[in-house]
């Protein structure tokens, strides 16, 4: 077998690229970028700020939610009354409007749907990553309607928690894009919210954005292993860590050695 040194540059930078979407081995045409990888970046670039400037199909988005069997969604959204301000103003999307629509509920966990930084990313994997969860979820926990929250922060739903009376809240919101994902999801949980806490108070599932990032499977059960450990713990946050890839080793070293 050859040694990357006695293989062609092309084809050395070629099977690294094939491993990350990180932009490297990007050659060089005198003291510039070849062509294609300066337009390359431009495409990416424009990708993520049509990205965080999309604005979310609520009324469609609302008819998918609804067909996962989960219950009506209600619509909320922040302080921020535009687009523009949302990304001005980082503190209004913390805060509510208005969540007269939100009923007082007995169910352990609420659901909120954020479009955040990345509403193409709360489109594209958002009900997918709902579908997950109930199927993870629902022969365990008794699981509210969801909640979908525009110009939203992940803190806007420690308000709608408060609401809607959970013991645990999942944000699902679109991840800040950058130059090689601009679609990635990510999920926030808290347990025992209320308004106020701050992310030291949160556990984060984050890339989720397959068939390049992380699964919906895997996502859902990472989820169902911090809230089992947040109910037995008391609470979420730094205390609480992920312990699922452990588990996952240990269980194939125990099949190894058997």
């Amino acid at each position: 077998m050859s040694t990357p040194a006695e293989r062609p540059e092309t084809e050395f930078w070629g099977e690294l690229r094939a491993m990350t979407q990180a932009r490297i081995g990007l050659g060089r045409i005198g003291d510039s970028l070849p062509t294609t990888r300066v337009l390359e970046f431009r495409s990416a670039h424009a990708a993520a700020r049509d990205a965080v400037h999309m604005p979310l199909e609520v009324e469609e988005f609302v008819g998918r939610v609804e067909q996962v069997g989960l219950g009506a969604p209600s619509v909320v959204t922040s302080l921020a009354t535009s687009r523009a301000e949302y990304l001005r103003r980082p503190d209004l999307g913390r805060q509510p409007e208005d969540l007269s629509a939100i009923t007082l509920s007995e169910d352990e966990i609420g659901i909120v749907l954020s479009d955040g930084l990345s509403p193409r990313a709360l489109a594209d994997h958002g009900v997918p990553m709902l579908e997950a969860l109930k199927a993870e979820l629902a022969d365990r926990y008794s699981i509210a309607a969801p909640v979908i929250a525009t110009e939203a922060r992940v803190a806007l739903g420690d308000h709608i928690a408060a609401a809607m009376g959970v013991r645990t809240v999942l944000v699902l919101i679109g991840e800040r894009p950058g130059l090689s994902v601009a679609d990635s999801l990510g999920i926030y949980l808290t347990h025992l919210p209320k308004p106020g806490c701050t992310d030291a108070d949160r556990n984060c599932i984050s890339n989720i954005h397959p068939p390049e990032g992380q699964g919906y499977a895997q996502s859902a059960r990472i989820v169902a292993g911090l809230l089992a450990g947040a109910r037995k713990l008391g609470r979420s946050g730094v205390a609480l860590k992920d312990t699922s890839r452990a588990d996952v080793l240990e269980a194939t070293e125990a099949l190894t050695l058997e």
